[in-house]
């Protein structure tokens, strides 16, 4: 790859786009090259997105770098783009931060914000780490091509100057030696690194974030090993008093609905090892389209996780054209124990939650269907309370009879969204597929939150326990919802809120 054409390339490209962009409100249903944007999850106006990067809390803003290809909506020379937003929701979308260079294109990494100047770029410096690319390299083969670097802003991330003694930690011989997560261990003050290295995780510390000590490995002989391990995320959690460590950890492929997926371990670490007891496969997210997500740092004990809202099995040729991927909504993580495992909740936040206004309220119900048709917006919440537990589906269909269907299988206990008449499905073998999830709850009701945004839909069942992520591409605006159960369906509650711009 030509990087000095592609720079070029890229420069003319943004001296015409300039400016930034903000993401609610922009989009122009009218448009056919739009009609497939979302209202409230955030996606770069122009190109591709991957993986969502750097994340990072100062001075009120909350900001979300990403791998971005700002020439086209495919998958190609990675930069790092940034957005930031004050309430989560509202996303502006600002300059490229970090563009590809002599050592290589900007793949997945982390920012923190570096306090007390340990590594001397200025006290409270925002610092980068992340990986080099380099694809000279890795056409020779010499597995060398990835190779952890930095880069800092004096100037909450308006700008950004590389380290000159980058690569800070070069590759020692691993073919997949990439997406570094830092963050800062108080016991034993030091910089912790979490590593992809192939497929296993590799701790390395640090005390000024440019000379790195590896640690320890783990991963070898535990977890899911059906691809590749990439962008790891370690953090910690309070349950009932007591800090527990969750490492999240995405695979591709290796999915339980095929592709791209999360998983996560709960243990213990001590600043050079983490260890867990738990050997259970668990997954952050059934559904076929959350990947790569990671938390933001400098936010204290919150855990506030966002993901790219995509599958690499069909991410290059969905059907938008001026741009590619959306991330999810931002999650609220933590702990929750059923039986004798304690497993990752992920909700909606506070931010996310009180951007709807009530639409229309159901109680108590008596007949076996509930018809909601008067004035389907294209982004709204949809929420059941307390359902009494049986097989039941919450069907979106629109004018040419399309449809998505969500659901719960009492006999296999098992939630599921089938999208094979949902629109478009022709451009990928695998995307009509239903995807499954466990139900972890042992209540005897079930309770749903669907996040629904003009063409992706998030179920958060049972208090979070149970997750799906689903993309789906319908010809018309599903302008109807219709609740059905195999018997008469009880409940306290079915209420749809619109989200309110």
């Amino acid at each position: 790859m030509n990087i000095t054409k592609k720079f070029g390339a890229v420069m003319l490209f943004l001296s015409v786009a300039g400016g930034s962009f903000a993401q609610v409100g922009q989009s122009t249903k009218q448009d056919p090259e739009e009609k497939y944007r979302p209202i409230y999850h955030f996606t770069p106006k122009h190109g591709w997105m991957n993986d969502p990067n750097g994340m990072v809390y100062l001075n009120g803003n909350y900001h979300l770098f990403f791998q971005h290809n700002p020439e086209k909506p495919v998958w190609g020379p990675m930069h790092w783009g940034h957005a930031i937003s004050k309430d989560l929701i509202h996303w502006d979308e600002q300059k490229i931060a970090l563009y590809p260079d002599s050592l290589g294109t900007i793949f997945s990494g982390s920012a923190v914000i570096d306090k007390d100047n340990t590594a001397g770029f200025g006290k409270g410096a925002m610092v980068a780490i992340f990986t080099h690319h380099n694809h000279a390299e890795e056409d020779r083969k010499t597995g060398l091509h990835q190779n952890q670097s930095l880069a800092y802003s004096l100037d909450n991330g308006g700008s950004w100057t590389k380290y000159r003694g980058n690569p800070v930690l070069p590759n020692p011989g691993i073919w997949d030696f990439r997406d570094p997560k830092v963050m800062w261990f108080e016991q034993t003050k030091s910089w912790i690194m979490t590593l992809a290295t192939k497929d296993c995780i590799t701790f390395y510390s640090s005390r000024d974030l440019k000379t790195w000590k590896k640690e320890s490995e783990f991963g070898k002989q535990v977890g899911a090993h059906g691809g590749v391990w990439e962008c790891p995320d370690l953090i910690p959690m309070q349950y009932k008093g007591s800090t527990k460590w969750v490492l999240l950890v995405s695979i591709n492929p290796g999915g339980p609905n095929g592709g791209s997926v999360t998983q996560y371990f709960v243990g213990d670490f001590d600043g050079h090892q983490f260890r867990t007891a738990d050997t259970k496969i668990k997954w952050l997210d059934w559904g076929p389209d959350n990947y790569a997500g990671v938390t933001w740092s400098n936010l204290g004990d919150r855990h506030l996780m966002i993901g790219w809202m995509s599958n690499w099995q069909y991410a290059n040729v969905v059907p938008t054209n001026r741009w590619r991927s959306a991330s999810t909504i931002p999650r609220t993580l933590a702990l929750e124990k059923v039986g004798q495992s304690l497993y990752v909740s992920s909700t909606a936040p506070k931010e996310i939650e009180s951007a709807f206004r009530p639409l229309k309220k159901y109680s108590t119900g008596g007949n076996k269907e509930l018809t909601i048709a008067e004035n389907i917006p294209q982004a709204y919440r949809l929420d059941i309370n307390k359902l009494k537990r049986q097989s039941f589906k919450v069907i979106l269909s629109n004018e040419v009879g399309e449809e998505l269907v969500i659901g719960y299988r009492q006999d296999k206990n098992e939630y599921y969204i089938d999208r094979a008449k949902s629109g478009e499905v022709s451009f990928n073998a695998e995307f009509p597929k239903t995807a499954f999830a466990e139900r972890l709850s042992d209540n005897s009701t079930v309770s749903l939150n669907l996040y629904v945004d003009v063409s992706s839909v998030e179920l958060f069942a049972d208090g979070g326990l149970t997750t799906m992520t689903s993309l789906f591409f319908p010809k018309k605006p599903m302008s109807q919802i219709r609740i059905i159960g195999d018997q008469k369906l009880k409940f306290q509650e079915i209420a749809i809120s619109e989200f309110k711009k």
